[in-house]
């Protein structure tokens, strides 16, 4: 393959990238950057791999009523300036669902495309945008191959009994069931985990991937056994907007009680509710933690105790519990939200450091704690390059299999 590696991740309000050269699977990306506050005031940020910012160019003052696939189009353009004319080898992206289909990254046709807009229903804050820079890239240069990457792919593993739901057998047939999402952040944890605790990596380990979108994975053996998200990525934890799970008869009760239409429950459980919600303050964890409203400290209260719950329930999954991961943005830096779910677990062995874990350090655990309790960045950019060096050249990994559950 020649020419480098570009990955892109669409979603809900910003777009972040990465190129990475093409001969090695080098974590550390030439060039990285994203475009945040989409239908809002969007604003452009870019660092070269030493950290030093690059110029925005024509991505210097952007339109807020600009679309997805129109500030692709622009960022295309501002990296081809700054790759100097050396085209780009592949394009790799970031997709939320798979559906049953697709488990394993797949070269992008339109027979694949079709398919994938099928799935918006089941990821409509992800996959429309994921889909729209697919597009962009397409019209900018229709000879490029590019890669799909799905987050749902990672949780393939689970036995099928992790996967039900107790609905009428007709409709798991039809794929009701639970997928699980952040596939590409809990694949990297996999990868890197044996560098910091060793064995360990293989035993009983928790990821809790914390941010504007969270869930959590089960892992044994560096496989998934079990996650909080299910059939869409709205369900299991309290997020920065969204509910998580919820009773179904909420849902009900809003139609038929609150007269409200599928349109207006989409709204309020993706966009109006989770942090937001129940604060009336913000979605942003940072700025909740730094508020004085008895609003802002019920909701921290309440994402803390929903999470510190789910966690204990995913142990049953896997027998123990050997090692906790914090990753993503709450998780790699809010203090108090780890310190918060930590000291709810103390009853599994747990036992943080509280200076290591007010300075964000590795491992955040005591050396009685007995369980590892760790933070580490996560890296779903170089997840899916490496998808794409794989994928170039092993022609045969591009074909799509079913859905298959182990023990199915």
């Amino acid at each position: 393959m020649t020419g480098d590696i570009l990955t892109l991740n669409a979603g809900s309000s910003s777009i972040k990238f990465a190129v990475f050269a093409p001969e090695h699977p080098d974590k550390t990306a030439r060039i990285t950057g994203k475009i945040a506050g989409i239908g809002g005031a969007p604003v452009f940020t870019a660092q070269d791999r030493t950290g030093t910012a690059l110029p925005a160019g024509p991505l210097d003052a952007l339109d807020p009523s600009s679309s997805h696939e129109n500030l692709v189009a622009l960022l295309l353009e501002w990296l081809e300036q700054q790759l100097a004319g050396q085209p780009l080898g592949i394009v790799g992206h970031r997709v939320v669902h798979g559906g049953r289909t697709f488990g394993q990254p797949v070269r992008i046709t339109d027979a694949i495309l079709d398919e994938l807009e099928t799935l918006v229903p089941l990821a409509p804050l992800h996959q429309p945008h994921n889909l729209s820079a697919i597009h962009a890239v397409a019209n900018w240069r229709p000879d490029l191959t590019q890669i799909a990457c799905f987050d749902t792919g990672f949780h393939r593993t689970q036995h099928r009994l992790a996967t039900l739901f107790a609905l009428p057998r007709a409709l798991s047939d039809e794929g009701v069931i639970r997928y699980g999402f952040h596939g590409l952040s809990y694949d990297y944890m996999a990868r890197v985990l044996p560098e910091q605790i060793g064995a360990k990596a293989d035993g009983r380990v928790i990821v809790a991937h914390l941010g504007n979108g969270a869930s959590m994975c089960a892992m044994q053996n560096r496989k998934s056994v079990a996650t909080s998200m299910g059939f869409t990525a709205l369900d299991g934890l309290m997020m920065g907007r969204r509910c998580g799970a919820l009773d179904p008869g909420v849902v009900l009760y809003l139609l038929q009680s609150k007269g409200m239409d599928a349109a207006q429950i989409e709204t309020l459980l993706y966009k109006n509710s989770g942090l937001l919600g129940v604060s009336g303050v913000s979605n942003n964890m940072k700025v909740l933690e730094d508020s004085d409203a008895p609003t802002a400290r019920e909701a921290i209260d309440l994402y803390a105790y929903r999470a510190a719950s789910t966690l204990a329930g995913l142990v049953p999954a896997l027998g123990g519990l050997d090692a906790l991961v914090f990753t993503a943005g709450i998780g790699e830096n809010s203090s108090c939200i780890r310190r918060a779910i930590c000291d709810r677990l103390q009853w599994l062995g747990i036992k943080i450091d509280a200076g290591a874990n007010d300075v964000n350090a590795i491992k955040i655990s005591t050396e009685t704690s007995a369980v590892d309790v760790l933070v580490l960045p996560t890296n779903e950019e170089a997840v899916i390059a490496d998808a794409c060096r794989t994928l170039m050249n092993a022609p045969s990994a591009q074909t799509p299999q079913p859905h298959e559950s182990p023990d199915s």
